[in-house]
């Protein structure tokens, strides 16, 4: 038990410090001027959605055996981080946009409130999915291991995945957010979309050809 209570911890946290995990929610959520609530429910919810997924295929790995992983890997390596890669491309189309149709309009729209509520359930539904679509394999491996010893061992890994998973993930997200808040520069006040599309392309790509 002890031993896999320290495995899974290593693994728990070694996997959350995966840029690719928290990267895309301070970018965007700086781009989408995001409150920091609004940032850290996202945070939740997408760590939710990415452990989900690896705790209900790890129960099926701890009962039934390991191939399952390898199968749901395909998905994982192409379908996610196509998702970061679409909308990095849907912000840099943006960022063409608001540099072709540049002007100042003080006039406020009437549903600006509903717009950015839309926008961020939008945002953030592509990104759980992301997110959903890719397990943690090492995780499920540990599952094979955990389920020797019965559904004791699957739920020590699935609770200290969760919770360490999501501790670290807004761990780093609120330290990257006060970096992004410290950090002040008239080009990316002006060009937050493309960087932030550049970021997400970088990391869906990174993710094709990139084994964490």
């Amino acid at each position: 038990m002890y031993q896999v209570f320290i495995g899974s911890l290593i693994l728990s946290t070694i996997h959350a410090l995966i840029p690719n995990h928290w990267l895309p929610l301070i970018a965007v959520g700086k781009t989408e001027k995001w409150t920091r609530g609004q940032t850290l429910w996202a945070t939740i919810i997408t760590g939710v959605a990415h452990t989900l997924s690896t705790i209900i295929i790890g129960i099926v790995v701890g009962l039934i055996g390991y191939k399952l992983s390898a199968a749901y890997s395909v998905i994982s390596e192409t379908v996610a981080p196509a998702i970061l890669i679409g909308l990095g491309m849907i912000y840099l189309l943006l960022d063409l946009r608001n540099h072709h149709h540049h002007h100042h309009d003080l006039k406020p729209a009437a549903d600006d409130n509903l717009t950015t509520k839309s926008r961020w359930v939008g945002i953030l539904t592509s990104l759980s999915i992301a997110m959903f679509l890719t397990p943690c394999i090492e995780i499920e491996a540990y599952y094979f291991q955990a389920g020797t010893i019965g559904w004791t061992g699957i739920f020590i890994v699935s609770a200290v995945y969760l919770t360490i998973t999501l501790a670290v993930m807004l761990l780093l997200v609120t330290l990257g957010m006060k970096g992004a808040r410290s950090f002040r520069s008239h080009f990316l006040e002006h060009h937050e979309k493309r960087i932030t599309g550049f970021v997400l392309i970088a990391l869906g790509v990174l993710a094709l050809f990139v084994k964490f």
